[in-house]
């Protein structure tokens, strides 16, 4: 058994003989994150009883590794007291990101047992629109005047740093406080007291504005390796940072978004086994309808060539290996081009080289398939002509396969729609129509 789940199974004994004060004390000195987690293994009406046994300080910070769901139950089982300490120790993002997830009644009361200036901060912060800059970052920072010097500096984050999102990066202003450069802890710790920050801070700040895409500044930390990342507004004042902790939820958040679109899902944000069935199948339906009307298309090429496939009936016989061919041709290269895009490997100037690589890599792919395929139909005695029609075909599908697959995401991309949406099912339902015209015609010339 894993030690994490031992140490949960220890936990759940404790509450049922009754050892309330020893899971008191091993609670306690456990880390947030793991006393989260075992809140799942918590039959739901001792949830309370054991959230009550956290200290002040714990209770908020495993609060804020709980689920939405989670929250919500406790926030709803606990008085406004308890509600205020915790509102009142949560950082100020964990504390929007909970309130962004919870039905408008239960806001409305948090908000109410909430002191008046953190209210104030957190809905200027609730009005931001999702998935940008405004709504991830947090105003906990350590902030500097240009002037100050490196021992008041070092007073200040001693003073003000317990409450800091984090001390390893502060940021310097000017009077207006427009952001003019950015100090780190080391460089303040290695300095002399008397040097003032504008002397030792860096001048050149990567920063971004308060409306800008979550999944660009994610790409942002990981090109220049960020823990922390200033936000500013339209006139360059700074307002907020963005930590890297925060951009790990925006990671996994946007990497699920892509495969669920990926596979021709609507995405959602909630758990799969905490989501109803008539959700999913909601959240599916759309594009299984669009798939299945697409899907006609293939349909009406075949019956726009009942006369080629009336004279040799084995060709109808081809239609599956040609298609799965074609389609796996066309997904391969739209996933990577996809990820290449998302990781900033592949811009739009770069278009007529991926499709010339494409091209490249289908001559060579489809070259070797349709020879194998060639001497596995004279193993099987098909017929030449039926046997050239249908290697050729698979050479030729899968060079305008990949041609297709390359192009539609970056095509996306340009007309502003999610490259992902062109991935999987779709570009298949595509390549398919276009290799069986590719096969019917070369059927024309060789079969007939």
């Amino acid at each position: 058994m894993d030690t994490r789940k031992e140490v949960f199974h220890q936990w759940l004994e404790l509450i049922e003989n009754g050892g309330l004060s020893k899971l008191k004390i091993e609670l306690n000195e456990d880390n947030p994150a793991n006393i989260a987690e075992f809140f799942d293994e918590v039959p739901v009406d001792k949830q309370l009883l054991v959230f009550r046994l956290l200290t002040k300080d714990n209770a908020a910070d495993t609060f804020s590794f709980m689920d939405s769901d989670m929250q919500e139950d406790i926030v709803n089982s606990i008085t406004d007291s308890e509600v205020r300490h915790i509102l009142d120790d949560l950082s100020l993002d964990d504390a929007v990101d909970f309130l962004s997830e919870i039905p408008a009644n239960l806001v409305t009361r948090v908000l109410k047992n909430t002191a008046e200036e953190k209210r104030k901060i957190i809905n200027e912060f609730l009005n931001y629109p999702d998935d940008c800059a405004g709504s991830i970052m947090t105003i906990e920072f350590v902030q500097f005047h240009e002037d100050t010097t490196v021992l008041k500096a070092m007073e200040q984050i001693k003073k003000t740093g317990v409450n800091k999102e984090t001390i390893y990066s502060c940021y310097v202003m000017d009077a207006r406080r427009v952001l003019v450069g950015m100090v780190s802890l080391r460089t303040l710790i290695l300095s002399g007291d008397d040097i003032k920050i504008k002397d030792i801070m860096e001048d050149d700040v990567i920063f971004v504005r308060t409306l800008d895409d979550q999944e660009d500044i994610a790409n942002l930390f990981k090109k220049y390796g960020l823990i922390a990342l200033p936000v500013v507004d339209n006139e360059q004042r700074l307002v907020g940072i963005i930590t890297v902790d925060d951009i790990v939820d925006v990671i996994e958040q946007e990497n699920t978004e892509d495969i669920e679109k990926m596979a021709a899902l609507i995405p959602s944000e909630d758990e799969y086994l905490k989501t109803g069935v008539f959700t999913l199948a909601r959240n599916r339906i759309t594009w299984l309808l669009i798939l299945m009307i697409s899907g006609t298309i293939s349909s009406a090429i075949i019956s726009g060539y009942e006369a080629v496939l009336a004279s040799s009936i084995i060709l109808s016989s081809f239609f599956p290996i040609l298609m799965d061919t074609g389609g796996n041709a066309g997904s391969q290269s739209s996933t990577l081009i996809i990820r290449g895009m998302a990781v900033g490997e592949i811009d739009m100037s770069d278009v007529f080289k991926v499709i010339w690589k494409e091209i490249r890599v289908g001559l060579l792919a489809g070259s070797i398939l349709g020879l194998v395929n060639f001497i596995r139909l004279i193993i099987l005695r098909t017929p030449l002509n039926v046997n050239i029609t249908v290697s050729l075909s698979l050479i030729i599908a899968v060079v305008v396969s990949k041609s297709i697959g390359c192009l539609l995401p970056m095509a996306a991309k340009k007309l502003k729609f999610d490259p992902a949406i062109m991935a999987g099912p779709l570009i298949t339902t595509i390549v398919d129509a276009t290799s069986l015209i590719i096969f019917f015609n070369l059927a024309k010339i060789f079969v007939l």
